[in-house]
C-alpha cells in the first residue's frame, strides 16, 4: 500500500494500517449480533457529557459539542474556531479552580481479525493468503489543551505507538481574536490541517478504516509524501470566521516536510487554503458548503556526501496540488452526510519516483544530467469519500463510509489505467454507555473492506488486485 502511517490527535489509528486481508466468512453473523445488541442497550441509555479535558472546565454536556465523540457538531466546531473558549468569563485559566489541569488520555484495547490477501511466499503456489487475530492495543495520546489567558490558546498532544515510542503530533500556540475580530486568528506550531472532516476526530479505528485513504493517496510508485491532507504538519495558520461561525476561511504556509521536524528536505514550502459557508435549512438543520486547495513544492534532488543523499540538502523543487469540495448535509436530527471529493496532480519527477528522503536513502535523486524514462508523465487522479451517520443519540452512533480513487492519468503511459486504483467501505457503531466531566468510554465495533487494482503479486505476466478487510471490537475510553 502506498500510505503512511500517521499517529492521530483524537481519531486514534491501529498499528495495522497498510495490512491486506480479505472477505470474512462469519462477519456478516457477527455485525449482525451486534447490531441487535445494539436495540438491547437502548433503554438503558442515559445522557452524556462532553470531553474530560474541556468539561471539567464548562461542565458541558457531550450533546453540546459533539454529534458523538469525538467528531464535533455545528457548536462544537465554533468552540474550537474560538480558540477553546465560550467566550465569556470563565475562558481565562484564573478563573478556575486551582486544581484543574486540562489533560486527557485516551488508549484503545481491542480483539481483531486482520487477513492479508496475494502475499507472495516461499511455499506452495508461491502466492497465499496470511489471516491472523487477537488481541492487541492502540497507541496512547496525552492531550493538553485550553486557554494560557484569554484570547491566548494552546494544544500539545504527545503520542506513542503501542510500544509506548513517543513523538509529539501536535504542538501549537494560537493568538485568538486579534483586534477584537474573530475574523484574525493566528496558529503557529505543528498542527491538523483546516480539513471540513477532520481526519482527528475520525470516528473509525481499523488500519485502513481508520484513517481518509483520499487524504493520504499517493500513486504506486510516487515518491511525493509532502501532500498528505490528514497528516499534521508544520507551519503557521491565519484563520478567521463571522461572529455565528457561519462562514469560515483559512490560509496556511507549511513546511514541505509532513510534519517531521530537523528541516531534512531543505527549503520548501506549501500552502493550504480552505474556504467554507454554513446556511440554514430550517428543521433539517445548518448545511454546510466549502472548497480546499493545497498548493506545494518540495525537492526532488539533494547533494550527496560520498555518494549519500545530505539531509536538508534538498534542491530543485518540484510542485504538486490538491483540490476539491466539501459538504456537511443533515437530514434533520438522526441523519447527515458528509462528503469530500478531490483532483490530485504530481509532476512528472514525482511520478517517477523522486523526492521522499528516508533513511539517508531516496528511491531517485534527480542529479544533474538526469533524464526521465520514456513514457513518464505527470500523474493525476479524483476520487469521492461519502460518509453517512444515524445518530440515534449522543450515545449510540451507525456509522457507514465509501471511497474510491481512480487514477486519470498513470506515472507511466504504460501502465493500465486502473493500476493503483482504491475502493474502500467501512460499517460500524460505538455506543457510549456514560460520559462524564472525568471520564468516558464506547464501545466501538467496526469492519472495514478494502480493494486496490494492479498492486498484488505478479502471475505470469499479469500483476493481480488486492482485498484486505479487518473486522475490529475494542473498548475505547479517555480520562
Amino acid at each position: 500500500m502506498q500510505f503512511k502511517k500517521l499517529p492521530e490527535e483524537f481519531g486514534m489509528r491501529m498499528e495495522t494500517q497498510s495490512r491486506l486481508c480479505g472477505n470474512l466468512p462469519w462477519g456478516k453473523h457477527f455485525l449482525a449480533a451486534a447490531l441487535a445488541l445494539v436495540f438491547l442497550i437502548l433503554s438503558g441509555s442515559q445522557n452524556a457529557n462532553a470531553l474530560p479535558a474541556f468539561a471539567r472546565k464548562y461542565g458541558l454536556r457531550c450533546s453540546a459539542c459533539h454529534e458523538s465523540w469525538p467528531m464535533l457538531n455545528y457548536f462544537g466546531q465554533k468552540f474550537k474556531d474560538n480558540g477553546y473558549q465560550l467566550m465569556n468569563d470563565r475562558d481565562s485559566p484564573i478563573w478556575q479552580n486551582p486544581g484543574y489541569w486540562p489533560v486527557t488520555f485516551r488508549i484503545i484495547p481491542i480483539w481483531h481479525r486482520v487477513s492479508t490477501g496475494k502475499v507472495a511466499v516461499d511455499e506452495g503456489s508461491g502466492i497465499s493468503r496470511i489471516t491472523t487475530s487477537g488481541f492487541d492495543l492502540s497507541g496512547l495520546d496525552f492531550h493538553t489543551g485550553g486557554t494560557l489567558e484569554k484570547n491566548f490558546s494552546f494544544y500539545v498532544l504527545p503520542s506513542s505507538d503501542a510500544t509506548a515510542s513517543f513523538h509529539f503530533e501536535t504542538v501549537m500556540a494560537r493568538l485568538d481574536n486579534l483586534f477584537g475580530s474573530p475574523w484574525l486568528n493566528i496558529k503557529l506550531g505543528k498542527f491538523e490541517l483546516d480539513n471540513l472532516l477532520s481526519e482527528k476526530r475520525i470516528l473509525t479505528l481499523t488500519g485502513n478504516g481508520g484513517i481518509y485513504q483520499l487524504y493520504h493517496f499517493i500513486p504506486v510508485g510516487d515518491g511525493n509524501i509532502f501532500g498528505q491532507m490528514g497528516d499534521n504538519q508544520l507551519g503557521a495558520e491565519l484563520m478567521g470566521h463571522s461572529y455565528n461561525d457561519r462562514t469560515r476561511y483559512s490560509a496556511a504556509l507549511l513546511s514541505s516536510t509532513d510534519g517531521n521536524v530537523g528541516l531534512p528536505y531543505g527549503n520548501a514550502y506549501t500552502g493550504f487554503f480552505a474556504f467554507s459557508q454554513a446556511f440554514d435549512t430550517g428543521k433539517l438543520g445548518v448545511d454546510r458548503i466549502g472548497a480546499y486547495a493545497m498548493v506545494g513544492q518540495a525537492p526532488t534532488y539533494y547533494l550527496t556526501q560520498g555518494g549519500t543523499p545530505l539531509a536538508g540538502a534538498g534542491l530543485s523543487n518540484k510542485s504538486f496540488h490538491r483540490e476539491g469540495f466539501v459538504g456537511q448535509f443533515y437530514f434533520g436530527q438522526h441523519v447527515d452526510l458528509q462528503v469530500v471529493t478531490q483532483h490530485g496532480w504530481d509532476n512528472v519527477w514525482f511520478g517517477q519516483g523522486y523526492g521522499d528522503l528516508i533513511g539517508g536513502t531516496v528511491m531517485g535523486n534527480n542529479l544533474p544530467g538526469t533524464t526521465l524514462p520514456a513514457g513518464s508523465q505527470a500523474p493525476t487522479w479524483n476520487g469521492v469519500l461519502v460518509e453517512p451517520h444515524y445518530v440515534y443519540s449522543p450515545q449510540l452512533i451507525l456509522i457507514g463510509r465509501y471511497e474510491t480513487i481512480r487514477m486519470s492519468r498513470q506515472a507511466t503511459s504504460g501502465n493500465a489505467s486502473d493500476f493503483g486504483n482504491i475502493s474502500t467501505y467501512t460499517v460500524g457503531f460505538r455506543y457510549n454507555p456514560f460520559m462524564t466531566s472525568r471520564a468516558g468510554f464506547a464501545w466501538h465495533n467496526e469492519y472495514n473492506w478494502l480493494h486496490q487494482d494492479g498492486t498484488g503479486p505478479m502471475i505470469g505476466l499479469s500483476t493481480t488486485n488486492v482485498n484486505t478487510s479487518e473486522l475490529l471490537t475494542g473498548f475505547d475510553f479517555d480520562f
